[in-house]
């Protein structure tokens, strides 16, 4: 049933993934000069804003969607299950392609100048929270799936 615990499981983790999209995931800083990373930007100094691709943006996208489109999904509880470890796979992809592209962006700055500091932002450590979430609901939906097995045999 959409009413369930795992439901508001999912919506947490959900929310929790939007707010990666939005608040910064690192930033990077020499003396006055500040890099913020966002989802979808690299906030420069003096307000300068250049596109970065799209793949981190999009791969934080995708475990903000799949949440939601499993919420809807109640009648189909092993689909939930798959979509829900997909989601996992997804979040810590998603882990990784950050530091990555942390990494790698501390790389080719430091190139460039000298006494770089780096700090993580509030955000980079969304996913982590948002996979105790989603573990959370597989537990909630395999209760679900063996009670109604439970059921099902009593018949």
């Amino acid at each position: 049933m959409i009413q369930r615990i795992q439901t508001l499981y999912l919506l947490l983790a959900a929310v929790l993934m939007s707010l990666t999209l939005f608040l910064p995931l690192a930033t990077i800083w020499q003396g006055s000069e500040e890099f913020v990373i966002k989802a979808f930007t690299l906030d420069g100094p003096l307000g300068v804003e250049s596109r970065l691709p799209l793949y981190l943006g999009v791969l934080l996208a995708l475990p903000t969607l799949l949440p939601l489109i499993t919420i809807f999904l109640y009648k189909k509880r092993m689909v939930q299950i798959r979509l829900c470890v997909s989601e996992i796979v997804l979040l810590l992809g998603s882990v990784a392609f950050i530091a990555l592209y942390c990494y790698r962006l501390c790389e080719v700055l430091a190139e460039m100048m000298t006494d770089l500091n780096f700090t993580l932002g509030f955000a980079s450590l969304m996913p982590f929270v948002a996979i105790f979430f989603v573990v959370l609901a597989i537990r909630g939906i395999a209760r679900d799936e063996a009670l109604v097995r439970s059921l099902d045999r009593i018949r």
